[in-house]
């Protein structure tokens, strides 16, 4: 009987532990290069597996970012490209944790339910992830521990290998790390009368009031708000050692595939898009990806080339050697891990249907943005950034180069006629109807009814728009 157990266990399939961090910006990260150290203890644990310095999630934001990411699909597989998807996720596709039950996996989903690509996992939990200043400071990432780590415990002693999904929101507003990271990376005052620079802020009418209820009364910093979304992220930082150390007591780390990953940057001072995460520029589009798995993911490896959300699948089952008969649009990145392949496509479809509704196409060199609607920031309706030359994409070369919009266009129209053909559907980008929300409105005609339209009062609405 001994004999027969030992044997079991060498043969049981590794866990997955995919770590799933909302509004996370990878520039913010000291492992990817940020100035402050925000997060010592994912370095160390990006020194113990590979990372991928250009991992892009092309279509915004959470609800159409967890679609790609859960599915190995992109948005004409997913059908999903709104934060207010109607309805589920399509039935003509299957979510990686039902592919994983298929493979004899318990699985568990903390902090995800409701989602449309939340779908297929055998049980849900769910923690405080939301609140507001008269609430105090929120230990979003501990209550995720109090409700993760019993679940960790109880799946280590089963006979199956598990797939256990952590949604992290610590980085997503409002920011409101606990002491002692509140003051970690500010010793200012944020309040200074003579510093005027978060008042296009609170002048922005659509965000104004979400922002009273969790800013300090009468902020005038916005280093005051940068620094606690970095604060945020170094205390949730702290709270995912916990986890890999639960792991390691467990006995299980090295047996468990750990992925870092997340749904969309955040956009903070960014472009006049007030810490969101809206707009198809690259602090909402790149974001982090780190796996570590000592059996097969090389150590201590950072991976230039182009990869993105629909790549993740395809690599865990490949991990795991499991063959899936699911068409995925994504590919298996162990031929990247292996210096095999040195990139995947490098240029790509991308999409934003969050408070405003634009397309556009992403090479290493240029950024084109079409709007599909005017927006609430009046903006022009297209936008050519050169990303060699201006990579904080602040100079709209649009009309001074028609020639590349046209070229960046068509290459962008092709690859739309192509998936639709494929897939049998219209661009779902092409038939959200009332995606903002307002029943009967219908598209924006101008960028003064956008704006006098969308609003969110607290964290409360920002929470029902996350669950619908």
């Amino acid at each position: 009987m001994a004999k027969k157990t030992a044997t079991t266990a060498a043969e049981r399939k590794p866990n997955i532990l995919l770590i799933g961090i909302d509004s996370l910006l990878a520039t913010h990260m000291s492992c990817y290069g940020y100035f402050r150290q925000t997060t010592p203890h994912i370095d160390e644990f990006a020194e113990e597996g590979t990372l991928f310095e250009n991992n892009f999630s092309p279509h915004i934001p959470t609800t159409s970012g967890y679609a790609t990411m859960l599915t190995g699909r992109d948005c004409f597989g997913t059908e999903v490209v709104a934060l207010r998807h109607k309805g589920g996720l399509t039935d003509k596709i299957r979510t990686l944790p039902e592919i994983l039950r298929r493979a004899g996996y318990d699985t568990s989903c903390v902090g995800f339910t409701g989602n449309p690509a939340s779908r297929g996992f055998d049980k849900y939990l769910d923690y405080k992830a939301w609140g507001d200043k008269s609430e105090g400071r929120l230990a979003k990432a501990q209550g995720l521990n109090d409700v993760a780590i019993p679940e960790l415990q109880r799946l280590a002693k089963g006979d199956k290998p598990f797939f256990v999904l952590l949604r992290h929101m610590d980085p997503h507003s409002p920011y409101l790390p606990p002491t002692p990271f509140e003051r970690m990376f500010y010793h200012g005052n944020e309040c200074d009368p003579k510093n005027k620079s978060m008042k296009p802020v609170m002048d922005f009418k659509p965000f104004r009031d979400y922002f009273a209820q969790w800013m300090p009364a009468g902020i005038t910093d916005k280093e005051y708000i940068i620094a606690q979304y970095d604060g945020a992220i170094a205390y949730m930082d702290a709270c995912i050692q916990a986890i890999f150390t639960e792991l390691e007591a467990l006995g299980i780390l090295d047996q468990t595939i750990v992925v870092i990953n997340a749904d969309h940057g955040e956009t903070l001072y960014d472009h006049e898009c007030w810490f969101d995460h809206h707009g198809l520029y690259d602090v909402t589009l790149r974001v982090p990806l780190i796996i570590r798995y000592p059996k097969k993911v090389p150590m201590g490896l950072r991976v230039p080339g182009y990869i993105q959300h629909k790549d993740l699948v395809p690599t865990l089952l490949d991990l795991i050697g499991v063959r899936a008969k699911d068409n995925f649009d994504g590919r298996s990145l162990l031929p990247m891990m292996y210096g095999e392949v040195p990139s995947h496509e490098s240029s790509f479809y991308i999409t934003e249907c969050t408070w405003m509704r634009k397309h556009g196409w992403r090479t290493p060199e240029w950024k084109l943005m079409v709007a599909l609607e005017p927006d609430f920031h009046f903006k022009p309706p297209v936008e050519l950034y050169n990303l060699v030359e201006d990579p904080d994409e602040n100079n709209n070369l649009a009309e001074q180069k028609p020639e590349i919009v046209k070229a960046l266009r068509s290459e962008m129209e092709a690859f739309i006629a192509r998936r639709e053909k494929e897939m049998g559907i219209t661009n779902p980008m092409l038939t959200q109807g009332d995606w903002h929300g307002h029943a009967g409105v219908g598209p924006f005609k101008t960028s003064q009814q956008a704006y006098d339209t969308l609003h969110i009062g607290d964290p409360k609405a920002a929470q029902k728009l996350q669950a619908k």
